[in-house]
């Protein structure tokens, strides 16, 4: 046979105890998981999991890889934290149905991708025009980790209406229209994409010249589109991922009612996300008790993504996405120009704009905006290294908003400025990631680039499960843990992975548990040789993931890859939905 696992701890994707087993692998699936010990001569290549632990692969429900997996399908910075199964097509946006430019438009700006690279891309390798086309390029490309995909809400627009009249306010789709695209929506199920996803937040916004600064095309659609695009998939089962307009929150209500299903069928819905926002500590709670009692009483099947770390940003510049969320922001990313965005920064009205919207700590929001709690980590004057702009303000007898534009002038995106936005307290985020009503998601790997960096989010789970035990205070089980990482999703979001046992695709990822009492949150650049080695944040956690295993293959060994990663057929596959 090909592969023997044997001595380790194996947790088995479920919530069932875990125990020491010795597994064998053939053929790419699991064969046998027994406590006898095999004849390690019947095997190609063994692994001594001796002291290690043994689990399914972890599923990331909610990435931007559309675009690098194109140009570079190993998507190596999430496989080597142990992650064999990705989510494209997230946040209404995806690569299925638009032409190369309107595609790019759409894409490159909200997730923070230069569109310098991924134009280029499209319009080299895009030859797909319906949802069944992209689907068997996706099932025939070169994969490094398994793949799954909604459709977007945003591009299925763009593809009815035209890109002009989808960000268009006055532009409500036709009958014919709205046909169209719940005929797009069901081919796009018949393919095996998981559902839809939407956006209803408008600081997501489009790149280009065309139409720069547009929302997406989503949140111009009215209640009642929604909801005849969620007759499609409640009837076929399948999922609604989508984001309330997180800066006002209100519309989470609609979401809400959505899912219920008080005469039939409830309809899957998981939206982002649910944090404990420094900007307001009084809504997380209020938050899950309502979902979890929705949840009960009305049959509805809703579900928050939770990340399980701290939500903590960086930024080159006024280049982040949190400036969106309000006016004067929204005009400075406006201009890709720097002389002409430098000119608005220091014009004395637009200070002043930016001031009072920096002020305004009552109105809704996601950023703290509190200058006092961004440190400056590069800078080419190295003095002001490790100093926060409230600092600085308070010692130049300034305003901080002032001082923050002021070296945003000077220095441009070599200012480097890191913030915490949410997840914070401990004992909060526990609770969070402990709540029935959440899945373990929102990573938004291979996105916001020089932002931010989730990637070994599972790990981190299991760390501040693992360290909570060593303090004899368990948040939950080992097992409960790897479960919300894998069958939980792998069975809620209908995907065929998520478990260890006889006759599965063997997807597996072993970890050495005692280098969980290490920092996983350090700070750590690499860079994307398909884009230009452009610098991105990764995580780094060496020692932590000792072996991931693909389709019953191993793929990573702690310190390298195989060679042919990313370049051969026989690793991840397109996994389809299952009604």
């Amino acid at each position: 046979m090909d592969l023997l696992i044997k001595n380790g701890r194996v947790f088995d994707g479920s919530q069932a105890a875990s125990d020491v087993c010795h597994i064998a692998v053939d053929k790419s699936q699991v064969v046998a998981i027994q406590k006898a010990p095999f004849d390690d001569q019947l095997f190609t290549r063994v692994i001594d999991a001796q002291g290690l632990w043994v689990m399914p692969g972890f599923l990331d429900t909610h990435t931007h890889y559309d675009a690098e997996v194109l140009a570079q399908p190993s998507l190596k910075e999430s496989v080597r934290h142990g992650v064999t199964t990705v989510t494209i097509g997230s946040c209404s946006i995806g690569m299925a149905l638009c032409d190369a430019e309107d595609s790019a438009d759409l894409f490159t700006r909200v997730e923070s991708i230069p569109r310098e690279y991924v134009l280029p891309l499209l319009q080299d390798i895009k030859q797909w025009q319906s949802p069944k086309e992209y689907v068997n390029f996706l099932s025939q490309h070169s994969l490094g980790p398994n793949l799954t995909c909604f459709l977007g809400h945003s591009e299925l627009r763009a593809r009815v209406m035209g890109l002009g009249n989808a960000v268009n306010p006055d532009k409500i789709p036709d009958e014919s229209q709205m046909r169209a695209m719940e005929q797009l929506l069901g081919e796009a199920m018949d393919a095996g994409m998981l559902g839809l996803s939407t956006m209803t937040t408008r600081w997501d916004k489009l790149d280009g010249d065309r139409y720069r600064s547009a929302s997406l095309p989503s949140t111009y659609a009215r209640w009642k589109e929604f909801r005849r695009l969620n007759k499609v998939l409640r009837r076929r089962g399948r999922l609604h991922q989508g984001a309330p307009d997180i800066v006002t929150k209100w519309n989470m209500v609609l979401f809400l009612w959505e899912s219920m299903g008080l005469m039939g069928k409830p309809l899957k819905t998981t939206l982002i996300s649910m944090m404990d926002l420094k900007a307001n500590r009084l809504l997380v709670k209020p938050v899950a008790w309502l979902t979890k009692w929705v949840n009960k009483l009305f049959n509805a099947d809703f579900r928050w993504q939770a990340l399980p770390n701290r939500f903590e940003v960086y930024a080159d510049g006024i280049d982040l996405v949190i400036f969106e969320e309000f006016g004067s922001g929204e005009a400075a990313l406006h201009l890709k120009d720097e002389v002409e965005r430098n000119e608005l920064l220091q014009n004395q009205s637009y200070r002043r704009w930016f001031r009072k919207d920096y002020e305004n700590k009552w109105g809704p929001r996601v950023w703290q905006r509190n200058f006092y709690e961004a440190t400056i980590i590069n800078c080419p004057d190295t003095a002001l290294e490790g100093k926060t702009f409230g600092e600085l303000a308070d010692r130049q007898k300034l305003h901080p908003a002032d001082v923050f534009l002021d070296l945003v002038v000077k220095y441009g995106r070599q200012l480097r400025w890191h913030t915490v936005i949410a997840n914070d307290r401990n004992s909060v985020l526990e609770h969070i990631v402990n709540h029935p009503s959440a899945v373990i998601s929102f990573a938004d790997s291979g996105a916001h680039i020089r932002n931010m960096a989730f990637y070994n989010f599972p790990l981190r789970l299991l760390q501040l499960v693992y360290l909570s035990h060593q303090r004899n205070q368990p948040v939950m089980s080992m097992e409960k843990a790897v479960w919300r990482l894998t069958g939980e999703l792998a069975d809620w979001f209908g995907i065929d992975a998520g478990y260890v046992k006889t006759g599965k695709r063997a997807d597996i990822v072993i970890i050495d548990p005692e280098k969980l009492n290490l920092p996983l949150d350090a700070y750590h650049e690499d860079t994307i040789p398909a884009f230009g080695d452009i610098e991105r944040m990764v995580n780094r956690n060496d020692g932590l993931v000792k072996h991931v295993i693909i389709n019953g293959k191993p793929v990573f060994d702690g310190k390298a890859f195989v060679e042919d990663f990313g370049e051969s057929h026989h690793y991840g596959q397109f996994l389809k939905a299952k009604d």
